[in-house]
């Protein structure tokens, strides 16, 4: 009995784009190639509906993917890994005394600088 080795499978990296439905993702791979006639480079993606069996990622993760076998009428590929997660921050709400501290105005900047004596 010869022992079966399973074939190289096609793998990308990608940015988790959207998640559609429970174990369901889609993943933006990005590549850019040159224009046949005028050769400046232009930026293309490929769109890959995947399978995220234990419902890990976040939209923004940079994450590896398989080719598999059909696991629906638009999935054919899994994921393998997580290379990155994405940051997220937590929702606060920010008032508006928190953006006039932050953001200096004439009115805080000139009670803040003291008046020129003449």
């Amino acid at each position: 009995m010869s022992t079966a080795t399973r074939n190289e499978r096609k793998t990308q990296i990608g940015v988790v784009s959207s998640r559609s439905g429970d174990k369901s993702i889609k993943v933006t791979v990005a590549y850019k190639i040159p224009h046949p006639r005028y050769h400046k480079v232009i930026n293309r993606k490929t769109v890959l509906h995947v399978h995220d069996e234990k419902n890990e990622t976040a939209v923004g993760d940079k994450v590896e993917v398989m080719a598999t076998r059909p696991i629906s009428r638009l999935k054919r590929w899994r994921v393998l890994s997580i290379i990155t997660k994405a940051v997220t921050v937590e929702g606060a709400a920010i008032t508006e005394q928190d953006v006039a501290q932050a953001v200096p105005t004439k009115k805080t900047t000139q009670s803040a600088a003291p008046a020129p004596q003449a």
